[in-house]
């Protein structure tokens, strides 16, 4: 019943069948109104070929850097309007991230979808302020985190009074300078009742570089998205980038865009294939 209302309340989300999964996916962060526009488009015209529900996601800052000299973003609400830009002109339901309690009231004015930062999802002013709005929230599952303690992030939104929620894993920390993503949580997870998204980019993370900026093994993108259709995910969150490499942040793990209709086939048959069989 959680599921079925969660995503029914994204506008463009209802058609979402038994056989399908929908689709986070944008750039990092918005870099300027012409490319986010153009992602937008792209990637609407690839889900909308393959019937596969989608939200455009971007993230109009970005608080959490290593180094100071890091790009955070064009400013808030030059950002914010083009996030509304590409919800208006795509009729494209939007997700993007927030940092402060503060911050939750002035982005809800302009996107479908909260998202709180894996390093801000024990923080609960943050999960309180966000709850209030009445957007969907969708938690980043901490990196530090067991699957099981998501539990309790996603009860303060409902003791706040929404029960609109999504649970994203971004993989668990493995060491220092690297990220690990467990299976087993995304089936413990789906048991909170709440749709659960897998993150195939940030997961694949290489953090705490020697040079202060994030790496990433982007090779293994497919890897661990088969995995996750596999298992049953409710979606999957994908950053992607016309051209990684010149991406203003986190480049090092994002998908080339050229080759996300490719993967999604791929993950498609898995995914039919996978609900056949439970059929038998």
């Amino acid at each position: 019943m959680k599921v079925s209302k969660t995503l029914s309340s994204i506008p463009n989300l209802d058609y979402l069948d038994k056989v399908n999964f929908f689709l986070m996916a944008g750039p990092c962060a918005i870099e300027g109104e012409s490319i986010a526009l153009s992602i937008a488009e792209k990637i609407q015209k690839i889900s909308a070929g393959l019937s596969i529900p989608f939200i455009f996601k971007g993230s109009y800052k970005k608080a959490n850097r290593s180094r100071l000299d890091s790009f955070t973003g064009i400013g808030d609400e030059k950002a914010l309007k083009i996030l509304d830009k590409i919800r208006n002109e795509f009729k494209l339901p939007v997700v993007t991230d927030i940092h402060s309690a503060p911050e939750a009231e002035m982005a809800a004015q302009y996107v479908d979808v909260l998202q709180i930062p894996a390093f801000l999802s024990r923080q609960t002013e943050i999960l309180v302020a966000a709850a209030k709005t009445g957007k969907v929230i969708n938690i980043k599952k901490g990196q530090f985190m067991a699957p099981g303690a998501m539990k309790f992030a996603a009860q303060k939104v409902i003791d706040s009074g929404n029960e609109k929620i999504l649970i994203t894993d971004r993989g668990s920390m493995f060491g220092y300078h690297d990220l690990v993503v467990d299976y087993r949580g995304l089936v413990e997870m789906k048991e909170f009742g709440h749709p659960v998204v897998l993150d195939i980019t940030h997961s694949l993370q290489k953090p705490n570089q020697d040079t202060g900026v994030t790496g990433g093994n982007p090779h293994m993108i497919e890897t661990i998205a088969r995995a996750g259709i596999a298992v049953g995910v409710d979606g999957l969150f994908v950053e992607t980038h016309p051209d990684p490499a010149s991406a203003l942040s986190d480049g090092a793990n994002m998908l080339h865009l050229d080759r996300l209709e490719s993967l999604l086939i791929k993950l498609l048959l898995i995914r039919k294939t996978i609900y056949k069989l439970n059929l038998t």
